[in-house]
């Protein structure tokens, strides 16, 4: 969308520059998670994942503001901006003054400065800072406060929500496998259909780039190599080929067997290939055409993973019965889907006592995943003897999209400014509110102490402010400190 990024606001930001007292000549504010108290997760740590900033700097602080309003004509833009503001809060309301200044001013005249991206910080510490650097548009800082908020909450939520996923995951692989290899790949976004919009899926979707590198979200790897990498080759993500359910049906269900033999012998002899598997009766794919398939299958150089895409996906893995329950008289439900391909394929047990399928075959369950169910998957497959390695989890929008700004409380609110010259510390404590909306007060640093862990300290004079673990990010409209995605995610890795 490429809008006139000066009209990215809620209508209420129009009238506030007039608002603030007489001799207003700076606003300073933070953008701080507040809460995880909507967040639920099995190895929940009272912490979030910041990532995003430099995306948002980068395409709209920089690129957008460059395109879409600078290089453009002064007339067209303070008129597209006057036109509007009449029609919205009535002719001549609105000033347009400030808005051709800045205009003439050639730039942002903004500081923002952000903690390391990839860093996880604990509830009520700020991730950023922002400030006006010429007096006459102290009105700019919380006029963006809007659009920075809906930019920057998702991203660092799905960072969050990705790097649970990669805790688990690790978790049960220190129990159940001999080394981590494939960890990079066990959760896969799918997320794409159901998110709200390209850039959702782009800038959300990079989120999951941080802890995983398996994608089907073509246009989060885009976002990554534009703003994340320094236009090298660097590898951000990949997939495999895989099948849908309407090529399958399309192969019509009488002649399902020969499709499921031209995807591995004709279309793709090697390598990875995904089937989908439930069009019509998985439980027939998995312990008949598997059987029937098993030569094929064994004498590629590659995997054919099975993908089931309905039903209780604790159920369809792992099985309805008891996972101590060994006994020869189960049905392929009551065993599950890895004891199935286990029984037909075998496989090797591991250095920690744990069966590890045959590498030409595997299991990928993209539907219906969460948090709570790929923990438990991973520990039912654990009882039942087998390594944590053997499923990939495809994790879609009912995981990605279906949260708020409000899962970890984010808000941007100012606790600092200046009136003719004179310093003034400014919070928010409302007597109705339980301490979530309290904010700090003053100029904000941020430090890191002896435990590693990230402290805030309030009411700082202007010194100690410029100091601290907030680094700047952004100037007079150029991005400064930015980091590639590699580093982003050491840093991540690190605190796993």
């Amino acid at each position: 969308m490429l809008i006139n990024p000066i009209l990215a606001i809620d209508g209420y930001k129009v009238s506030h520059r007039e608002q603030y007292p007489e001799g207003t000549t700076r606003v300073y504010s933070n953008f701080t998670p507040r809460s995880d108290r909507y967040f639920t997760s099995p190895v929940a740590d009272g912490k979030l994942v910041f990532f995003g900033l430099q995306g948002f700097l980068k395409w709209f602080m920089v690129d957008l503001f460059n395109h879409q309003f600078f290089a453009q004509p002064e007339e067209k833009v303070v008129g597209e901006y006057q036109k509007l503001m009449d029609s919205y809060l009535g002719k001549g309301q609105v000033s347009v003054e400030h808005i051709r200044a800045l205009h003439q001013l050639g730039y942002l005249p903004l500081h923002i400065k952000g903690l390391d991206e990839g860093s996880k910080v604990s509830m009520k510490i700020p991730v950023l800072t922002i400030t006006n650097t010429r007096d006459e548009f102290f009105w700019l800082v919380n006029y963006l406060e809007t659009v920075l908020s809906a930019e920057l909450w998702k991203a660092s939520t799905n960072a969050t929500i990705a790097h649970h996923y990669r805790k688990i995951c690790q978790q049960w692989a220190a129990k159940t496998c001999d080394d981590s290899g494939h960890l990079d790949f066990q959760c896969h976004d799918f997320s794409f259909r159901g998110m709200s919009g390209l850039h959702d899926v782009a800038q959300s979707g990079s989120g999951h780039l941080v802890s995983f590198k398996g994608t089907d979200s073509i246009p989060s790897i885009v976002y990554v190599q534009d703003y994340y990498t320094n236009g090298d080759d660097y590898f951000v993500a990949a997939s495999i080929p895989a099948t849908e359910h309407s090529v399958m049906c399309m192969g019509e269900q009488e002649g399902e067997i020969a499709t499921f033999r031209r995807l591995i012998e004709t279309l793709y002899p090697n390598g990875f290939v995904s089937i989908v598997s439930d069009t019509w009766d998985y439980w027939k794919v998995i312990t008949e055409y598997t059987r029937e398939l098993k030569t094929a299958i064994m004498a590629r150089d590659g995997r054919v993973v099975f993908r089931p895409d309905s039903g209780d996906p604790v159920e369809i893995l792992c099985g309805t019965g008891a996972d101590d329950d060994h006994s020869a008289d189960r049905s392929p439900e009551q065993k599950g889907s890895v004891e199935v391909l286990w029984e037909i394929f075998g496989g090797t047990v591991n250095e920690k006592g744990y069966k590890v399928l045959d590498p030409h075959v595997g299991l990928i369950y993209g539907d219906s995943i969460t948090l709570e169910r790929a923990n438990e998957i991973l520990q039912r497959l654990a009882a039942k003897g087998f390594a944590s390695s053997n499923v990939v989890f495809g994790v879609g929008s009912f995981t990605y999209q279906f949260n708020t700004r409000d899962t970890f409380g984010f808000a941007m609110k100012a606790t600092y400014g200046e009136v003719n010259g004179v310093g003034r510390m400014i919070f928010k404590q409302p007597k109705t509110d339980g301490g979530l909306k309290r904010s700090a007060r003053g100029l904000l640093q941020v430090v890191v102490d002896e435990q590693g862990e990230f402290q805030l300290r309030d009411e700082q004079t202007h010194q100690q402010e410029q100091g601290g673990a907030l680094k700047t990010r952004f100037l007079d409209g150029k991005l400064v400190n930015q980091e590639h995605i590699d580093v982003i995610r050491q840093r991540l890795a690190a605190q796993c």
